[in-house]
């Protein structure tokens, strides 16, 4: 049995453009992914966004199921579009939809941990270049401005972004997520220029507001393991880390890029001017808290025909409906790791979670018993890193709701809650009543 401290929070998360619909309503504008979900191939069943879970008004029915969970936190995501519809143009309905939202939360005893920037740019933003303009860090210092004068003084804890590897590399890189381009010049301009609005962000609630609210930034990290001891898969796990993992880590955390990547894409990069002198101090100033979405591990292989001499390898672990390894044990090498090497700040688990294929059976049940033991073995594993002194000061459940799930639509399902998307019904599934039980118990 591994008791949770009483400060120790639990929550779940969710984010803007995968539940909330109503994407035309109170003068929202267009996102990105409105645009993106739209082109033939590029969603499965070309699904999108325009009504998902309609938590736009269905939000007081998903803070019930928050108060049967018994979460000390609620993660949700504020949808830029709908705060800015156009450039300079501040939609204050838009707003209103987030303070009665928060107001309920706080009424229930639920703290809001908000994140800004969940991937849903405006069409108008992408329109002038998106992140690969350097004028997108005013434009995102503009919009946080707002949030911070609207909701500072309910919100518990502000992430700035949450990962910057998918809305870069996946959405300017490989092209899976919107806008779906695919230039590592692009890839590279963009993730700069989100960390340095992340950089900015944290400067401008401490500097200009003086406020005390914990503001962080979340990374999706995988640990990157060879699939045998040779050199060359050595050299594989390397450049998966440092394209996964250090790209990231290191500027937000230490003020440099890795030197050995610098070299490995500067075969696509024409200069690094976009980098800018006192950019690097800006993109590591210090926060209250670093926030990890973990899943997976990942097992790769040497491959002098991939860009970076890395790909795939076959691995004989377990895996979710995703395809991906559940792997608790890398987790804790992964904390290890990030305490050894990156920092002492305090760590929330800002997303953990798996996608299985979930079916409603007699009696209105879902028995999603994959879901569960996968959670479980996360929560054990966190319990055990804080008994080693990890200081983990919380964990997300990934997600409160099955949702729009990016490019897979509405297949994968990663809720603790199950969803009818035709008749927007919710059931609370098997896993969700578990972990209910470890936050009331505070054990596992």
């Amino acid at each position: 049995m591994k008791k949770f401290s009483s400060e120790f929070v639990f929550g779940t998360a969710t984010s803007s453009y995968q539940i909330e619909g109503a994407y035309k309503e109170d003068g929202r504008g267009l996102s990105i992914w409105d645009t993106f979900s739209r082109i033939p191939g590029k969603v499965v069943n070309m699904d999108n966004g325009d009504v998902a879970c309609d938590h736009y008004h269905l939000y007081e029915k998903d803070i019930e199921i928050l108060n049967t969970l018994g979460v000390d936190s609620y993660r949700l995501s504020i949808a830029w579009p709908r705060i800015f519809p156009e450039q300079g143009k501040y939609n204050e309905a838009g707003m209103a939809f987030y303070k009665k939202m928060i107001k309920r939360l706080i009424e229930n005893g639920i703290k809001p941990a908000v994140t800004l920037y969940h991937w849903d740019l405006p069409m108008w933003a992408h329109e002038q270049g998106g992140w690969t303009n350097r004028e997108s860090v005013q434009w995102f210092l503009e919009y946080a401005e707002k949030c911070f004068e609207e909701l500072d003084d309910q919100v518990e804890y502000w992430i700035t972004h949450n990962e910057p590897w998918c809305a870069g590399f996946l959405g300017y890189h490989q092209g899976i997520h919107a806008p779906g381009h695919t230039n590592m010049e692009e890839a590279l301009k963009a993730v700069h220029h989100i960390l340095l609005s992340h950089g900015e962000a944290v400067d401008l609630l401490k500097s200009k507001f003086g406020s005390s609210t914990p503001i962080g930034i979340t990374l999706n990290l995988s640990p990157m393991y060879p699939a045998s001891e040779s050199a060359n898969d050595q050299l594989a796990a390397n450049n998966a880390d440092g394209y996964s993992n250090r790209w990231f880590l290191d500027p937000v955390l230490k003020g440099s890029y890795p030197v050995d990547m610098m070299n490995l894409f500067s075969k696509y990069v024409h200069s690094y001017d976009f980098i800018h002198e006192g950019d690097l101090e800006k993109i590591s100033i210090e926060c209250d808290f670093f926030g990890i979405n973990f899943y997976s591990r990942g097992l790769v292989e040497f491959n002098a025909a991939s860009d970076f001499l890395y790909k795939s390898a076959y691995s004989d672990y377990p895996k979710t409906g995703m395809g991906w390894d559940i792997s608790p044990a890398e987790f804790k090498d992964l904390i290890r790791r990030l305490r050894k090497e990156y920092t002492n700040l305090p760590i929330y688990i800002t997303e953990n979670g798996a996608a299985f294929d979930d079916e409603v059976t007699d009696g209105n049940r879902v028995r999603d018993t994959e879901r569960q033991k996968y959670v479980e073995q996360h929560i054990h594993a966190v319990a055990e890193l804080n008994e080693e002194g990890m200081n983990i000061a919380g964990y997300y459940l990934w997600s409160l709701l099955d949702n729009f799930e990016w490019a897979f639509g509405y297949e994968k399902r990663f809720g603790i809650t199950y969803v009818d998307f035709e008749t927007q019904e919710r059931i609370l599934k098997d896993s969700g009543y578990r972990y209910a039980e470890i936050i009331k118990e505070r054990s596992i």
